[in-house]
Order: structure tokens, then C-alpha cells, then sequence
């Protein structure tokens, strides 16, 4: 007597994306950098983006904060990574917002002196303790296309696509700040940690770019 055992295939459960939650100021540059990284990572993460226009980095902190203490009870919300992106420049309570992202278990990823540095990093190393405008005009001169006098990014699509040489020049970078011992001095960025955090998520959740 013939059997015939009927195999099924088990239907591997796939878990909720991992979703990020991103507060920056700014009106043009980083919120284009970002929507440039959603794209690119959209199949298997999820970017929410928070924009603070006139944000200072206690402004952002304080979004941040709120947002991570109203987030829900959901085991897959819990999940959530929350991070506060802001510049050092010259605004006031810098140090004040870091504690209170720390103490309210958000991430920080900060820039010193401003988010331009970490767009440069995917084109070059800089170690150049200048100002905002110098660093602007050294994008500017790496990346024609981008003008911030007429509210113009740059093409973050194409920067995207070497956004692991810049967390490489970034961690370099900042072993340099450690060893000077100004951990947040300038040239500084930390938006590495979070490239590097939704580029993991999204090789866990599966398939490749």
C-alpha cells in the first residue's frame, strides 16, 4: 500500500519593518539628504521624517523627547528608534539638548560645524577646523550643483550611493576629535551612527539594494 504524504511549505513571518523617526532642522539640505536615504532603503525600513524649520538643537531635543515619551506600548513601536540631527554652530545650550536627548533615550546625531561636513565626508576627508561658511564653500566646490544662497541641496541620490566611505571618513574623524581629547570639537559628525544604524536594519529585514 502506497502513502502519500502531502508536504506544505512553511510561509516564512516576516517582522514589521524597523522605523526610524528623525527630527532635523532645516529647510532644504537635510531633509533632502534624508528623503534621499528613504528611498533608497524603502523596501525594507521605514523613515519618518520630523522637520524643525527654525529649530535650534533644544528645540529639537524637546520634539524628540516628547515624541519618545508618547510612543505607545506596542512591542513592535518599542522597536522604534527616535533620533534628534542638529548642528553645533554657535547655538546656545548645545551641550544642555545632548543631555536631554541622553537622559530621554534618544539618539543624537550631531555636527560640528554644521550637517555640510557630513556631505563632503561622502566625497572626501576634511580635518579643517573652519566655520560653517568654509565648509559650505568646500561642498560647493565638490558639489557644483549646490547653492544655499538660492536654496538649492545637493543631488543627495547620487551621495547616498557612498554613504558607507562617508560613515568610514566620519569614524576616523571622530577617533581623531577623541584623541585631541574634544570628542565634539570641530571637524566632528555623528550622522554616521544613523546611516549606519538604518543601513543594518535594513540588511536584517532582508533583501539586497
Amino acid at each position: 500500500m502506497a502513502f502519500h504524504v502531502r508536504l506544505s511549505r512553511r510561509t516564512a513571518k516576516r517582522e514589521p519593518l524597523r522605523r526610524f523617526v528623525i527630527f532635523c532642522e532645516g529647510e532644504k539640505t537635510e531633509p533632502a539628504y534624508f528623503r534621499a536615504l528613504e528611498r533608497k532603503y524603502k523596501r525594507n525600513t521605514l523613515i519618518d521624517l520630523e522637520i524643525v524649520p527654525v529649530g535650534v538643537p533644544m528645540t529639537i531635543a524637546q520634539r524628540a523627547s516628547a515624541q519618545m515619551k508618547r510612543r505607545g506600548r506596542n512591542s513592535f513601536e518599542e522597536k522604534d528608534q527616535i533620533w534628534a540631527v542638529f548642528d553645533r554652530d554657535e547655538h546656545p545650550n548645545y551641550e544642555a539638548a545632548i543631555g536631554m536627548c541622553r537622559q530621554n533615550r534618544v539618539h543624537v546625531a550631531r555636527s560640528n560645524p554644521c550637517f555640510e561636513l557630513w556631505l563632503i565626508l561622502h566625497e572626501s576627508d576634511y580635518d579643517s577646523s573652519d566655520h560653517r561658511g568654509a565648509v559650505q564653500r568646500r561642498l560647493k566646490s565638490l558639489r557644483p550643483e549646490y547653492d544655499p544662497a538660492n536654496g538649492k541641496s545637493c543631488d543627495c541620490m547620487d551621495l547616498v550611493l557612498r554613504v558607507e566611505q562617508a560613515e568610514a571618513r566620519a569614524s576616523r574623524q571622530l577617533q581623531r576629535r577623541e584623541q585631541e581629547g574634544a570628542p565634539f570639537g570641530p571637524p566632528s559628525t555623528t550622522v554616521g551612527h544613523l546611516t549606519a544604524a538604518i543601513r543594518e536594519a535594513a540588511l536584517a529585514a532582508g533583501s539586497p539594494f
